[in-house]
């Protein structure tokens, strides 16, 4: 589905003649037009930002809308405003299907500007855009039953059932390639989410290793292994809604459905990482959380239970202590790149590594004893 919205969006950019982009209606990027212009000025700020980090700032988002974007059912110009981070004139299409907006097209303005006959056309593909964003968030909420099913069904026929019944309901779309995506904590009474570009299903259930904790499951079409970008932003629009503590994890890439309670159990595991390591993002990959993907395998009650020898390290008063041996652990224990990272003296550093081998009885220039002091403080995290 992915690259229908690149297709219609690199459909709009020749009828028009200037680089598109699509944003839904929480203005989360969905997909953008090639920038080949030697103008600086088309990448001003805002369409950066919107590009890089796949969404525009509450701030953005208000400035434009009060142009009335949202109730205009044609081309809205809106001017250039340079204190605002806007250097180019605009020009919004709205998004709608049957009267609702869920997205917006938009490009850089000219003087005069696109012939009627052209905006016209354009117009009518932002309507069948629309169209698949609607046909999207409608089917993410028909499947729930059967993507939740699937992530919660035992071994063996149970599981296969459910996965062909998810099958049937997907239909071709079924062999594609997808991801899933973990956003947690989830209220059970959170409202359901709608529009979620790229999402084939939704599902709320409890994640594996979070002791009983509700997570958002989404099944999330891609285009290729490599381009993870519509995961991202449906990993962006439910923490939106989820919350400012909620994190979000995307698994490993597959195609077909035969591996989606292994994909789950990864997305899970991302998300956990990047709640324990703020380094990791609010959403994290499950391709980059390295020793995570160990830790987080192991039971709840394993990796919460603190190993006795490290116990008293992890005691309040020692937290300065606890710092330095995961940053002297993280950096191979090379002392002096410890010190910079931690901004003291070396000698206070050798201080604080005795002080850390006579509270916990390890010794670091021992390789086992450095695994276990350093797996129980990732543990600890998690």
């Amino acid at each position: 589905m992915t690259g229908d919205y690149q297709e219609l969006v690199d459909e709009i950019s020749a009828l028009l003649d200037a680089p598109a982009t699509l944003e839904n209606r929480d203005f989360g990027l969905v997909a953008f037009g090639a920038h080949d212009s030697d103008d600086d000025s088309a990448m001003d700020p805002v369409r950066t930002r919107s590009i890089l980090t796949r969404r525009s700032t509450p701030a953005v988002r208000a400035w434009f809308e009060g142009f009335g974007i949202t109730r205009a059912t044609g081309p809205v110009r809106i001017p250039a405003a340079p204190e605002a981070g806007v250097f180019r004139d605009r020009l919004c299409l709205p998004v709608r299907h049957r009267g609702v907006v869920l997205g917006y097209v938009w490009l850089l303005d000219t003087d005069p500007g696109p012939a009627q006959e052209r905006l016209s056309a354009a117009m009518e593909v932002a309507a069948r855009i629309g169209a698949l964003l609607a046909d999207e968030a409608r089917a993410g909420a028909d499947l729930s039953r059967e993507f939740g099913a699937v992530l919660t069904a035992g071994p063996g026929r149970q599981h296969d059932t459910a996965v062909a019944a998810l099958a049937e309901a997907l239909g071709r779309d079924a062999d594609g390639l997808h991801t899933v995506v973990c956003v947690t904590p989830w209220a059970e009474d959170t409202p359901a989410v709608r529009g979620v570009a790229s999402a084939a299903a939704l599902a709320t259930v409890a994640a594996p290793g979070t002791a009983g904790v509700l997570s958002l499951a989404a099944l999330v079409r891609l285009r290729s292994p490599d381009r993870l970008d519509p995961a991202l932003s449906a990993a962006d629009r439910l923490r939106a809604n989820a919350g400012p503590a909620a994190t979000g994890g995307i698994a490993a890439p597959r195609r077909g459905l035969g591996e989606l309670t292994l994909s789950w159990r990864e997305a899970t595991a991302a998300a956990r990482a990047a709640r324990a390591e703020p380094r990791f993002g609010p959403v994290a990959r499950w391709s980059a959380i390295g020793p995570y993907r160990l830790l987080t395998a192991l039971p709840h009650s394993a990796t919460a239970a603190r190993d006795p020898a490290v116990a008293t390290l992890l005691a309040p008063p020692h937290r300065d202590l606890v710092r330095t041996a995961e940053v002297f652990l993280d950096r191979a224990g090379q002392a002096s790149r410890t010190a910079a990272a931690l901004g003291i003296h070396r000698q206070t550093l050798y201080y604080r590594l005795s002080r850390i081998q006579q509270i916990t009885g390890l010794d670091l220039n021992d390789g086992e004893d450095r695994l276990l002091l350093h797996m129980a403080l990732k543990g600890a995290r998690l």
